[in-house]
């Protein structure tokens, strides 16, 4: 068993000794299906911490001829297809964690020598009796070993990205790494399969990408491998029951990403809520909020506008076309809003081409953050009095909450968006931020005969007593009288039947002028016309 070729199953092993285990073994699947064809090369980003290095663990054991790993596979879902016996354990791998290289390098240069220098040594460690050259390079070392074992190689790439992360301004040091990637990989009849992971996708230069013989599977565009890279929705689901934890909670905190009609949580978050029995930011953790600051803090073309409202819950354009696929190059907002789709930080609704805040512990990220660049206080101000303000509604104060919904605003709207109902809109659903602790929050919910504007439904394990549901109509140069009228005329309440009251909030604003209006009252369902 060698460090780099045939490292052996020990990786894997550990995470199958794991307490908590998600069988991830049909990706092996497509990697048989794509091995030793025209799609032999595949890249997959996702952000850090979900579940990438894992695979790749679990690629090396199944596929590595330095072992035997049948019976750690035979109870894995892999072991029912067709493919399995095939493959397992016919090949000789090669497993590189790149990120440890360039830590212990000067430079890319120094970097790529010692790669090859340590890889060549365990060549001729495992293989003895195969004349290797140092002075030929390591394809042709590869091409070599080939030629005298007649075994193909599975090439496993961890942190592949690490080189454009950390060294962001070097483009001649990036195009010499990348060049390097090519001469290892493309056109080479020893490489069965060639499967890198990172956080970025394949960076390009000039008018080509080096490496564009990979398919590259993202957060933009994934595919076949969606459920394979991140925990879905039923993995949690059946995690939830097992250890009896709340699942909406889980939802709520963790899931958000969308890859087609996959829904994605990141397992390293998931995982820490389970052992922990408490959710909290177990993601971003891992990061400082300087990661994040640093990009929010460029305000092109009004992302201050489009995070704000992203926070407030609403999905905003965003076009990923002229993204550069590095952390530099930023030639407008969407730019920005792209790499945060990467890192993790927003998600992406491919079929409408919009980006928004995956979930709470990413939007909690966000307002960590915006505190640390000192550059959206009236945002700041919104949120940390966001609680002040629900408990004001929920004891009737109507005339401070019209009070305070007048300076939000006043601060957070400018004069050409003031006066229409979709700013208003805006304006509550960010006013109100802290209620996302205890409620789920719906816009334009079908109820009664038509629609209400903002509904707030209590959460599973909320006190609906202490926390009942809310009905908000909004209206711009009515009264608020009239906005509670509405709601009771067309009984918007009729969707929370299984409650015992209901608070109907009414918050209007004059046409032409800044003026705010708000009225409260308690509803008894079981008292309804």
């Amino acid at each position: 068993m060698g460090i780099y070729l045939n490292p052996g199953n020990g990786l894997f092993q550990q995470a199958l000794n794991s307490e908590i285990y998600v069988d991830k073994s049909m990706l092996i699947k497509t990697t048989n299906r794509n091995s030793f064809t025209e799609q032999k090369y595949i890249c997959v980003s996702r952000p850090r911490r979900f579940g990438k290095s894992i695979n790749l663990g679990m690629l090396a054991a199944y596929y590595s001829c330095g072992c035997d790993s049948k019976e750690m596979f035979d109870a894995l879902a892999i072991s029912k297809d067709e493919s399995y016996l095939k493959h397992l354990n016919k090949y000789n791998v090669i497993y590189i964690n790149m990120q440890r290289f360039l830590s212990n390098s000067k430079n890319i240069d120094d970097m790529l020598l010692l790669l090859q220098k340590r890889l060549i040594k365990d060549f001729k460690k495992e293989l003895p009796d195969i004349d290797i050259d140092a002075d030929d390079g390591l394809s042709f070392c590869l091409s070599d070993i080939y030629a005298e074992t007649n075994k193909l190689f599975v090439i496993l790439i961890d942190e592949w990205d690490c080189v454009m992360r950390e060294h962001q301004n070097n483009k001649e040091a990036q195009k010499t790494y990348l060049d390097f990637l090519r001469d290892l990989l493309k056109d080479n009849d020893f490489v069965a399969l060639a499967y890198m992971t990172g956080i970025l996708p394949i960076k390009k230069y000039g008018t080509h990408s080096a490496l564009n013989m990979f398919r590259e599977f993202s957060m933009l565009n994934s595919s076949e491998l969606n459920e394979y890279i991140g925990f879905t929705n039923s993995e949690v689901k059946t995690l939830c029951q097992r250890f009896d934890v709340d699942f909406e909670e889980m939802r709520a905190w963790y899931d958000g990403y969308k890859l087609n009609d996959t829904e994605l949580y990141c397992p390293n978050s998931v995982v820490r809520a389970l052992e922990e029995k408490t959710f909290a930011g177990y993601w971003t953790e891992t990061e400082t909020y300087e990661a994040l600051a640093v990009y929010i803090a460029m305000n092109y073309d009004g992302l201050h506008d489009t995070i704000q409202k992203m926070l407030a819950g609403q999905n905003q354009p965003v076009d990923t076309r002229t993204f550069s696929n590095d952390m530099v190059t930023f030639a407008n907002k969407d730019d920005i809003l792209t790499l945060l789709i990467h890192l993790g930080y927003l998600g992406y609704d491919k079929e409408n081409k919009t980006a928004y805040i995956p979930n709470k512990e990413i939007a909690d990220e966000f307002v960590v953050s915006m505190k640390a660049t000192g550059l959206w206080k009236e945002t700041i101000e919104t949120v940390t009095k966001s609680r002040q303000l629900l408990t004001d509604t929920l004891k009737g104060k109507s005339e401070k909450v019209a009070e305070s919904i007048q300076k939000i605003h006043s601060q957070n709207s400018s004069i050409i968006n003031y006066n229409n109902e979709q700013s208003l809109r805006f304006i509550i659903l960010i006013a109100y931020y802290y209620a996302k602790e205890q409620y789920t929050i719906i816009q334009e919910m079908p109820s009664g005969e038509g629609f209400a504007d903002i509904m707030f439904i209590p959460k599973l394990k909320v006190d609906s007593t202490a926390y009942p549901p809310m009905v908000i109509e909004l209206k711009w140069d009515h009264s608020s009288d009239t906005a509670i009228e509405q709601i009771k005329n067309r009984k918007y309440f009729e969707a929370l039947e299984s409650f015992d009251k209901v608070l109907l909030v009414g918050i209007s604003y004059e046409k032409g002028g800044k003026g705010h209006q708000c009225t409260i009252e308690e509803h008894k369902i079981n008292e309804r016309n």
